[in-house]
């Protein structure tokens, strides 16, 4: 298959890395350099692009490496932060859900229902507080003006109702639910990915697998982590979009990260969800473990929100603690709590929060990090390099375009405003173009109009047809096209942010042999 089955322009390979690393090296001055390839740093490349921008935009490691891969995959609204008085940020999530979700990315974006059962445990005041906060943030879809057919409005259910969405449920002393609609994005690192394509679709030089060693407002030193070699990259600006790693680059930046943790169970665990849930946190009225049905044998349960202290990790690790917090949260409803050993996996993502608390940061009366305010800053250092720090996933957009912003009147560039908010990503189309596809319902959700490419392929070879590992949708045909297309460079990129086969150590030991062959066959390519 070659890559005129991609929009022109946005196959990223092994061989276009070589080629525009030497670019990028070679003594010429790009307009501006992004560090880091999260959903911010993606979003920033191709905002610059987009603007007629030379972009040059690096990462140490792979697309969607950090946080931008482990989030719940939510495309929030902004109701939490109406309970907070932050009606901004509440604003501006529920208007960037709707950009992703009618405009840039309706195949990777869509509605998720989730059930919030009335068991004895929540209170008839919490449920009353919990309904109105409900049609609070149906408010805020309207004020965001996205249509009702792409958000259904929230409503009371019967007890039967609720069990027939939640079986696994407690029926005893369930007097009802809740049904409430946000947004749900198919997979964080699939959207990373179509931002990075797009961009690269626009001409910007994505290279993965390249450290920034030290930093300037214009340009930085760079090693290439494949053969160890060092060269320069000169810059008009730059932006650090590194998340939790921000400090690192640049001095004088605090960043407060908090720890996300989610469980991995089978799908069997807890039977048929048609939706996901709200499940109340014993002691708090606004904060709930969501359970989120993935639709590839696996479920999500998270998540925590508790501070981390001392160095960042590569990727963080799930403590014994949060595991057990989220078991017991999850067992107050369901009629047979999930044990320890039922849990297939983990992950943990850090939140990059901005520290503002000042020098008393420390002394042990400032905000848990679940106060600390979402709201993204963009900071100018004394040399002139560009900063993004906080904010969430559902905002990229609106951060990206921020930094820019902030970069273009910094350096003097010349460039016009943003476009983001109407560009539609790689394998974005209108919902009845989508429905109107000859492709499987679930590579649709995955790769938009691309699914019919990535089709084809298992069509045209039977080998290719055949899943990775029994009991996982993903097939080799989806393998080899994110080794073709997608930038994937190694089995780490294929299995853990292509795929989220890695999410599953088990799973991940079976796939490997799958991943390998498939790079070798891109390979020959």
């Amino acid at each position: 298959m070659s890559n005129s089955t991609a929009l022109p322009g946005s196959s990223l390979d092994a061989g276009r890395r070589v080629r525009e690393l030497a670019e990028a090296t070679d003594g010429r001055t790009v307009d501006v350099l992004v560090v880091g390839l999260g959903a911010t740093g993606a979003g920033a490349a191709l905002d610059a692009a987009a603007r007629g921008l030379d972009v040059v935009a690096a990462d140490a490691h792979d697309l969607a490496f950090g946080t931008s891969r482990w989030s719940s995959k939510l495309i929030h609204g902004g109701l939490r932060y109406l309970a907070s008085a932050q009606f901004d940020v509440a604003h501006e999530s529920a208007v960037e859900r709707g950009v992703l979700m009618t405009r840039t990315a309706p195949h990777l974006v869509g509605a998720q229902p989730f059930v919030l059962p009335l068991t004895s445990l929540v209170s008839r005041a919490q449920a009353s507080l919990a309904w109105a906060g409900f049609r609070a943030g149906d408010m805020l879809r309207l004020a965001a003006r996205t249509p009702r057919q792409v958000l259904p409005a929230p409503r009371r259910l019967s007890a039967t109702e609720a069990r027939h969405l939640a079986p696994a449920v407690r029926a005893d002393g369930l007097r009802g639910g809740l049904l409430s609609w946000d947004g749900r994005v198919t997979d964080d690192a699939r959207l990373v990915t179509a931002l990075a394509r797009t961009a690269a679709a626009r001409g910007a030089r994505v290279l993965t697998r390249l450290r920034v060693v030290r930093m300037t407002g214009s340009g930085a030193v760079v090693r290439d982590e494949l053969t160890g070699e060092e060269g320069e990259i000169r810059a008009r600006a730059v932006i650090n979009a590194t998340g939790v790693w921000a400090g690192e680059l640049v001095e004088g930046i605090r960043i407060r990260p908090s720890r996300g943790t989610h469980l991995v169970l089978r799908s069997e665990r807890l039977g048929a969800l048609p939706a996901g849930l709200h499940v109340p946190v014993p002691g708090e009225t606004n904060r709930f473990v969501l359970v989120l049905p993935q639709g590839d044998g696996r479920v999500y349960v998270g998540l925590t929100d508790e501070p981390v202290e001392g160095p960042v990790p590569d990727v963080p690790e799930v403590p014994e603690s949060d595991i057990g917090f989220l078991l017991d949260v999850l067992g107050s409803v369901l009629d047979v709590p999930v044990r320890r050993d039922e849990v297939v996996g983990a992950f943990a993502g850090l939140r990059p929060l901005l520290d503002t608390s000042g020098d008393g940061a420390h002394d042990g009366t400032q905000a848990r990090t679940a106060d600390i305010s979402r709201r993204h800053a963009v900071l100018t250092s004394d040399d002139g390099v560009t900063t993004i720090v906080g904010g969430k996933l559902t905002t990229y957009r609106r951060m990206a375009q921020d930094a820019v912003d902030a970069a273009v009147a910094a350096r003097g560039l010349s460039a016009g405003p943003s476009p983001t908010a109407a560009l539609p990503l790689v394998g974005a189309a209108a919902p009845e173009r989508l429905r109107g596809l000859p492709a499987p319902r679930r590579l649709v959700r995955r790769y938009g109009t691309e699914a019919v490419a990535v089709h084809a392929l298992a069509a045209g070879d039977p080998a290719l047809a055949e899943t990775v590992l029994p009991g996982h949708p993903v097939t080799r045909a989806e393998i080899l096209w994110a080794a073709r297309h997608e930038g994937a460079l190694d089995e780490s990129d294929l299995l853990d942010r292509r795929t989220r086969i890695g999410v599953v150590p088990e799973d991940r030991t079976r796939a490997l042999k799958t991943a390998r062959e498939s790079l070798a066959q891109a390979a020959t390519v």
